[in-house]
């Protein structure tokens, strides 16, 4: 059974392919995964050195990934900057900042926030309205958002962050797809006012999940206590390597954005020939509506194309960006042969 609850659980929050293949035996081909908004170019890996495997990480190594990661992010200081095994694992000690209490989710949205929230203590409630994330001790808002792209502006969230202060309370801000959501909205350099947690991911702008590395970035004192939770060597000698390298590589990031806006043009187009709506997203997904939903869902499985559906909105797909060309066709086919048969309702 709880196998069977943790397969679920990973294959609704998408990149599961051993689990997909359960949900779908038939399929001959290998799959193409569109569920989990990943770029699909990733930053190709320098050859790494065998030492990084043979010798502990090294805190030179890691100094120097900090230091450049405060600049990309534009925390105001390396003291600012905390560097994890993956943005995942920080959300419960991020929790934990705050004493438990009444906790706000600006939702829908990843639902593990909610999740980790609960588990830390905290009577978590999920709102639609911005507004209310200033009455709690601890608040969350995914800027800009999963699965729909909303981005708050960095005043509104800079007003919530004082109001917030004036009760003790945290407000976190997961900006893990911050890299294509526009610069002008980080809260990255804005972290030295006392009650303010970034998160943001390396692996999905990069497209290297597995490699596990995230950030938090928070005022110092709370950096340093974020740090001691996660120990020595907790970020592995390759990912710091590969972080490094990736996060200094400017003309990279440039050409890569500029590749991703035209994918996502490419991907609203095939979407559009489909006759399937687009109600928001970003440069690295597309969130679409139907009330043909789960028909299309099943349609892309057996096709061996797995995409992102969500039980709480039974009408929602994201559609992650495809990478070779093959891919692209792929998805294009399916997706005329579902609307060619008639399955999608109007």
């Amino acid at each position: 059974m709880a196998m069977a609850q943790h397969a679920a659980a990973a294959l609704s929050h998408g990149g599961d392919l051993a689990a997909a293949r359960r949900e779908f035996p038939s399929v001959a081909q290998p799959f193409i995964d569109l569920s989990t908004g990943i770029n699909p170019h990733a930053y190709p890996v320098p050859q790494l050195s065998p030492d990084l495997l043979t010798r502990l990480p090294q805190p030179d190594a890691l100094a120097r990934l900090v230091a450049v990661a405060a600049k990309f992010y534009g925390a105001p200081s390396p003291d600012c900057v905390v560097a994890a095994p993956g943005t995942q694992i920080l959300l419960s000690p991020v929790a934990a900042l705050a004493p438990p209490g009444p906790a706000r989710i600006l939702g829908p949205t990843y639902a593990e926030h909610t999740a980790v929230a609960a588990r830390a203590g905290h009577a978590t409630t999920e709102v639609a309205d911005v507004r209310e994330l200033a009455q709690v001790g601890l608040a969350v808002a995914v800027n800009p958002n999963n699965p729909d792209g909303r981005l708050v502006e960095k005043t509104t969230l800079l007003s919530i962050a004082g109001a917030l202060r004036s009760r003790a309370g945290l407000l976190v801000v997961d900006e893990s797809f911050m890299e294509v959501g526009g610069a002008d909205a980080t809260l990255a350099g804005e972290v030295l006012c006392g009650n303010v947690v970034v998160l943001r991911s390396f692996g999905k702008f990069f497209g290297l999940p597995g490699l596990r590395l995230g950030f938090a970035l928070a005022a110092p004192d709370i950096a340093a206590r974020l740090a001691a939770w996660l120990g020595p060597w907790a970020v592995a000698g390759p990912a710091i390597a590969v972080g490094e390298t990736a996060l200094a590589d400017a003309a990279w990031v440039l050409a890569t954005r500029d590749k991703l806006r035209e994918d996502a043009h490419r991907l609203d187009a095939t979407l559009a020939a489909a006759g399937l709506h687009v109600i928001g997203g970003t440069s690295l997904f597309r969130l679409v509506q139907t009330p043909a939903a789960v028909e299309l869902y099943q349609h892309l499985g057996r096709a061996g194309i797995l995409v992102r559906h969500f039980t709480g909105q039974p009408d929602w797909l994201r559609f992650g960006l495809p990478g070779e060309e093959e891919a692209w066709e792929r998805l294009r086919a399916a997706l005329a042969s579902f609307r060619a048969s008639g399955s999608q309702r109007r």
